[in-house]
């Protein structure tokens, strides 16, 4: 049976499996410990009844341990296995696997949450929200598709069919925070048809005061009041763009690059990058939310803000 004991001392192997390091896992144990704690009380059963067996009794389940439970929903969200696969490497059947899974992502979305890393999900706090703050007021919009199973419902069939994927799709935009490069905003998980600009509309997305936004051109139209949009001209139809717009837009594309590394980023989790599997009402929209937030607890473990206090700078300055 495959243990984080067995992994946590080879590094390689661990981020392979799980997306994260040994020092990322061991920042977020704590807060799903008290997830897990505040989600499920030990003192009642699955329904909530109260229990009739004293907390620890019975049979010991392979994933007794927080840190192996942990260990076994971020394999799962990093490498999207098969459930009967997932569960021949802990020694779970299937359907004890299903019920893992479906246990266990609630508890990593509230982890994520109490250590204030998952996006926004309501666009009108956005220019409150900690992660909007951080930084410079630099921000860029982008939509992104996921891949789910074909819908049986024919008028399903036809709102998820992505004529640019040429599949059924999923689709989130993302705002992101340049410079940072965390996600600042997701947008609710809408189907593959959507436009980009119209889901935008509907966000009602609010930002810091003086702030930039990058965005393409599938978002042209789309202006929020008090902001400064840097966005790519279109070419004329049956016209050339000047050189100077060639220029302008070869410049913007060199910074809207930062959102494509982050979407990537995201979909480290394969949950979010391959086909779907899971069908519960909602699930989609979790495990993207769930991704996203694991995107931002590598990069505050990994690219760290600069620590210091303004307060003791401004007196140091003044003192000179």
């Amino acid at each position: 049976m495959l243990t984080y004991n067995q992994l946590k001392d080879r590094p390689r192997e661990l981020l392979a499996a799980t997306g994260l390091t040994a020092e990322e896992i061991e920042r977020l144990l704590p807060a799903f410990q008290t997830a897990y704690a505040a989600e499920y009380l030990a003192d009642r059963t699955r329904d909530g009844k109260p229990r009739q067996r004293r907390v620890g009794g019975g049979t010991k389940g392979v994933l007794d341990q927080p840190v192996e439970r942990l260990f076994f929903i971020l394999i799962y969200l990093k490498t999207n296995p098969l459930q009967t696969m997932q569960g021949l490497q802990f020694g779970l059947s299937q359907a004890q696997t299903n019920y893992w899974i479906h246990h266990l992502l609630p508890v990593v979305q509230a982890a994520l949450d109490e250590l204030d890393l998952l996006p926004e999900r309501d666009g009108s706090q956005v220019a409150e929200n900690v992660l909007a703050l951080e930084g410079t007021p630099d921000f860029a919009l982008d939509g992104t598709e996921r891949r789910r199973q074909r819908p049986q419902d024919p008028a399903a069939q036809k709102d998820h069919y992505s004529g640019k994927k040429k599949t059924h799709t999923d689709k989130n935009i993302i705002l992101i925070n340049e410079s940072t490069a965390k996600v600042v905003y997701l947008g609710p998980t809408e189907n593959g048809a959507k436009h980009d600009k119209k889901a935008a509309d509907e966000a009602n997305l609010t930002f810091p005061s003086h702030a930039t936004l990058d965005q393409d051109t599938g978002f042209q139209g789309y202006g929020p009041v008090d902001v400064l949009v840097r966005q790519p001209k279109k070419k004329p139809r049956g016209q050339e763009l000047t050189i100077a717009d060639k220029i302008l837009k070869q410049i913007i594309a060199g910074v809207r690059i930062e959102v494509e590394h982050v979407i990537a980023g995201v979909k480290r989790c394969r949950i979010v990058k391959d086909v779907l599997r899971l069908t519960s009402e909602g699930i989609s929209d979790l495990v993207m939310e769930i991704a996203c937030g694991l995107h931002n607890l590598r990069i505050s473990c990994r690219h760290p803000l600069p620590d210091f206090d303004l307060r003791n700078l401004l007196n140091s300055a003044y003192s000179r």
